[in-house]
């Protein structure tokens, strides 16, 4: 073996070393983040990070997107949509607590940016934000509003975000130790812009979307809202097409499935609907 060999050698097995000693750092751990509901999402989840590091940086994120909005002026602009949109989020906290006990008690925001965009999000730890262009141009109702911001929220209640988060940084940490090989330098792991992409910009994946589905419509029964609205709802995004098309519809390539899969259900969850239309 050739001394630059060697020394490649001896780089390699300091980093494995190091990234040894980190395991207990960033060790990888199965929980199991909410109680399965009537819905029955039941998963276990593989973290690599912990769920206060991913909501911190998280308030971060959020709080970097708003400013930019406000910079803009298109933070909040329409008073009377923000007041409908934060009246749908407080009836939907509340009922967290049956996927969650501590849901209710996180420090949630709801905001609105104007934008064509049809779209909202959940970032970890309950930063919501709608967008102006699912409102306007779906023309969306309260149950169907309530609909799409309890999807998010059972993102948020999942964990997805941190769930992703580990995963990519499984994939970086395998990325530094092919790079110390090749003699590059050893890449950033910023968290903050990791969250903001992974919520506002990729796509989730399809078992990430159907989990939900399905804990979203159980949400939305238990506040009050009619659950089938989820069904008119993805049938408006899939007429209106092009860029009416949120970011997470791109993940299902068989619109049939999942709205037979939101129709059964809805059915499921609509005692929920009329015991919370009774109280």
């Amino acid at each position: 073996m050739n001394r630059m060999a060697d020394i490649s050698m001896t780089r390699i097995a300091a980093l494995v070393l190091c990234m040894l000693t980190a395991l207990p750092l960033v060790s990888c751990k199965s929980v199991q983040t909410t109680q399965p509901g009537v819905v029955g999402v039941d998963r276990k989840q593989s973290m690599m990070l912990s769920s206060g590091t991913v909501t911190r940086e998280a308030g971060k994120a959020y709080q970097q997107v708003l400013q930019e909005a406000s910079k803009k002026g298109t933070l909040n602009r329409d008073a009377a949509q923000v007041a409908r949109v934060r009246g749908i989020a407080q009836r939907l906290i509340p009922v967290t607590a049956a996927f969650r006990p501590d849901g209710p008690s996180w420090a949630w925001e709801t905001n609105v940016i104007t934008s064509k965009d049809v779209n909202a999000w959940c970032m970890p730890g309950g930063k919501i934000v709608v967008y102006t262009g699912l409102i306007e141009r779906l023309k969306v109702t309260d149950d169907e509003l309530a609909a799409v911001m309890g999807h998010e929220i059972a993102h948020a209640l999942r964990e997805h975000g941190r769930e992703r988060a580990s995963q990519a940084l499984a994939q970086g940490l395998g990325i530094v130790v092919i790079g110390a090989a090749l003699g590059l330098d050893e890449a950033g792991f910023d968290l903050v812009e990791m969250i903001t992409d992974l919520t506002i910009s990729l796509p989730n994946s399809r078992g990430h979307e159907t989990e939900a589905d399905r804990i979203g419509v159980e949400l939305v029964a238990r506040a009050g809202y009619d659950p089938r609205a989820a069904v008119t709802l993805w049938h408006k995004m899939a007429q209106a097409g092009g860029g009416a098309m949120p970011q997470f519809l791109s993940t299902h390539p068989s619109p049939e499935n999942r709205a037979r899969d939101l129709t059964n259900y809805s059915a499921q969850v609509m005692p929920l609907y009329e015991a919370a239309r009774r109280r």
